[in-house]
C-alpha cells in the first residue's frame, strides 16, 4: 500500500472498527463526498480494510502496469485494470452544466422521480420522431451527428452547446452554441443519443428513464452496470464513427413498434435494477469481496481525519 500511495493515483481511505478515515487531500471534494455517502451508509456492515479511490475522470491502471495495483475508478476500457465502482454522481459531485445544473445533475434518486414525471408527460405516441442530442464538443467523434442534423433536420436535431474550453464558433462547428437543455426536456424525443465524454458518459442512465430509445455510440468505455445492458434489447448500438447512424435512424422510424419495445425494456431495466438501494448493495458486495483479498492487518495511519456524517451525507 505504501508504494501505491506514493504514486498518488487516488484518495486513500481506511475503514477501521466501523469508522471511516481519509487522507486530508482530495482533488475534488464534492466527488469524494459523493463516494463517502455510500461508505458511511455501509460502515456497520464492512470489515477493516483500506483502498485507493480515484475520483478523476480517467482510470489509472493501464494493462502494462507491473505489478497490477488495486485502484478503484468509476469507468474504464479494456486497456485498463482498475476496479469499477458506482460513480460519485449517484449522490453528488457533478457534472455541472451551467446554468441549468450549476452544482451538478443532483442526486440520482431525485432525478429518477423527475424523469419519471417527464416520461409520463411524453408517452411514446406524443414524442417527436427524430433523434436528439444537446451537449458540448467533448470530442470530435460527435461531429458527424451535428453535421447530419444540419443536412437532414427531419431525421435528427443535434447541436453543440458551450463548454469551458469554448472560445469561438469554431468550437461549435461554425455556428453559435445552442442553449443547454434540461434532461427532462430530452424526453420529448423518441431517439436520444449517448456519447462517451472524457471517459464514460454520466447521462446514459438518465436517458433510459425518459422512455425514449437510446442510441449508444461506441462500446469502449464502461461503467459497473453496462455489462447488463444488451444491444438491440435495451438500446440501439451505434458505430463509434457514426457510419451507420442514418441507416439506424431510418430503420427505427420505419419499425416504430419494435423501437418502442426496445425503449420500454431499457427504461424498465434502469427503473428496476439501478435504484439507490441497488447502488448501495453493489458497494457492499464490492468492498466485502475486496476486503477478503487483503492479506495484512490494516493499521490506522497518522494524520488521517475521520469522515463523519454531515448534512450533505444525510437524507433530505
Amino acid at each position: 500500500m505504501k508504494d501505491i500511495l506514493s504514486r498518488k493515483l487516488g484518495t486513500h481511505y481506511q475503514i477501521i472498527k466501523h469508522r471511516l478515515y481519509r487522507e486530508d487531500e482530495c482533488m475534488f471534494p464534492a466527488r469524494c463526498s459523493g463516494v463517502e455517502h455510500f461508505l458511511l451508509e455501509l460502515l456497520p456492515d464492512l470489515p477493516d480494510m483500506e483502498m485507493v479511490i480515484n475520483v478523476r475522470d480517467y482510470p489509472q491502471v493501464p494493462h502494462w502496469m507491473t505489478p497490477v495495483i488495486p485502484i478503484f475508478s468509476f469507468s474504464k476500457t479494456s486497456e485498463y485494470k482498475d476496479i469499477m465502482y458506482p460513480a460519485w454522481t449517484f449522490w453528488e459531485g457533478g457534472p455541472a452544466v451551467w446554468p441549468i445544473y450549476p452544482t451538478g445533475l443532483g442526486r440520482w434518486d431525485l432525478m429518477r422521480e423527475k424523469l419519471a414525471q417527464a416520461a409520463d408527460r411524453w408517452p411514446w405516441e406524443k414524442k417527436v420522431s427524430k433523434g436528439y442530442f444537446r451537449g458540448s464538443r467533448t470530442s470530435p467523434e460527435r461531429d458527424p451527428l451535428i453535421l447530419l442534423s444540419r443536412e437532414s433536420p427531419s431525421l435528427v436535431d443535434a447541436e453543440y452547446t458551450k463548454n469551458q474550453a469554448w472560445r469561438s464558433e469554431k468550437d461549435t462547428l461554425g455556428r453559435p452554441p445552442a442553449k443547454e437543455v434540461p434532461l427532462v426536456d430530452h424526453c420529448a424525443f423518441k431517439y436520444l443519443f449517448n456519447f462517451r465524454g472524457v471517459a464514460a458518459s454520466f447521462r446514459l442512465k438518465h436517458l433510459f428513464l425518459c422512455g425514449s430509445l437510446v442510441f449508444h455510440v461506441g462500446d469502449d468505455w464502461q461503467e459497473f452496470f453496462y455489462h447488463r445492458l444488451e444491444p438491440w434489447v435495451h438500446y440501439i448500438p451505434v458505430e463509434r464513427d457514426l457510419s451507420d447512424v442514418r441507416e439506424l435512424l431510418e430503420f427505427v422510424k420505419a419499425n416504430d413498434e419494435e423501437a418502442q419495445r426496445i425503449a420500454e425494456r431499457g427504461q424498465q431495466f434502469i427503473h428496476e435494477h439501478l435504484r439507490m438501494e441497488d447502488v448501495s448493495n453493489y458497494w457492499r458486495a464490492l468492498l466485502t469481496h475486496y476486503s477478503h483479498l487483503l492479506t495484512y492487518r490494516v493499521k490506522q495511519r497518522k494524520g488521517y481525519r475521520e469522515v463523519t456524517r454531515t448534512p450533505e451525507h444525510s437524507e433530505l
